[in-house]
């Protein structure tokens, strides 16, 4: 499993052939990093994997045997953990904002052995912020942010960017992605400045409510100048959430339908089916410009399908 890890193939890059992008004249390609994973469909895939690939690393580096992190009740950051702790032999631990639940995501992290800690909502953030806190309650653990977003995922995922843009061989284009808590957009634009012309726009869809994400993804940047310098045309909108994090609508329902039986594309309602529900409205209003290209990374997550009843 760790050469895995450490040595993989390219995940797939595939054209989507809707008719309503074929009239527009814009190409829509999907990059499959949802098939980037030890098995199929595991939560430890996509850029979960990218973002966890470094710092599990460095904790078999350092001969820590737990890993502790924090996420909410549907975080596909918390399954995954669980999933590669138990393929990697690390013992896990997942701190959990809000009042014990128990729903698919959970699930799948407790049957890959991980300990759930539950936590209020008032004090999560205070708590998920004091790593002193949880190493006297976990000696030895090696603490993970929430979402896995620090500076050892940015490597991983700026990985991502180069090997899409080599894929992509030359053509102009602009890459999409989800975000959450904006690790995966921030390591992708450390690995987009660092990859020959012509460089793409990055365009990240916020699956939370709010308007604060730029800011967060701008502080991740300056707190981890090693990465060197960062791709600086990248943008957050913040207008598809459809109501705020792992809510739904049902029109995002019926899209993810949708997307299945056209395209046996499967999404979620938490991330992916946000971000290809975004890619669709700036198509139809006009965003793209004909004879352009987007690629819109896949970045797994599928077990919050079933997480939401929609």
């Amino acid at each position: 499993m760790w050469n895995l890890l450490e040595q993989h193939p390219p995940s797939p890059l595939h054209e989507l052939p809707d008719p309503r992008w074929q009239a527009a004249g814009v190409r829509l390609w999907v990059k499959r990093d949802d098939l980037l994973a030890p098995a199929p469909a595991d939560p430890f895939c996509g850029n979960k994997w990218r973002k966890l690939k470094y710092n599990l690393i460095a904790a078999r580096a350092e001969g820590a045997h737990s890993l502790l992190s924090f996420g909410g009740a549907f975080s596909n950051h918390l399954a995954a953990l669980a999933s590669a702790g138990r393929r990697l032999g690390f013992r896990t631990i997942g701190v959990v904002r809000g009042e014990p639940v128990d729903n698919p995501t959970l699930s799948r992290a407790r049957a890959d052995g991980m300990e759930l800690v539950f936590v209020p909502r008032s004090q999560f953030r205070a708590l998920s912020r004091d790593p002193r806190y949880w190493a006297e309650r976990y000696p030895g653990a090696r603490y993970l942010p929430e979402g896995g977003s620090n500076a050892l995922a940015l490597p991983g995922c700026a990985e991502l960017a180069l090997e899409t843009h080599s894929q992509m061989e030359g053509r102009p284009y602009t890459l999409a992605l989800a975000c959450g808590t904006g690790g995966t957009l921030a390591g992708v634009a450390a690995g987009i400045c660092q990859a020959p012309e012509p460089r793409p726009p990055i365009l990240g869809v916020s699956a939370l409510k709010g308007s604060f994400l730029t800011t967060e993804i701008a502080a991740l940047m300056q707190a981890a100048p090693q990465q060197g310098p960062y791709w600086p045309h990248w943008q957050v909108i913040d207008d598809f959430h459809h109501g705020g994090y792992a809510k739904t609508s049902p029109a995002l329902a019926a899209f993810i339908d949708e997307m299945e039986a056209a395209h046996a594309l499967v999404l979620e309602p938490v991330y992916t089916g946000k971000l290809f529900f975004a890619l669709f409205q700036w198509l139809a209003a006009g965003r793209f410009a004909p004879g352009s290209s987007v690629v819109a990374i896949h970045t797994g997550g599928l077990q919050g399908k079933a997480a939401k009843a929609y």
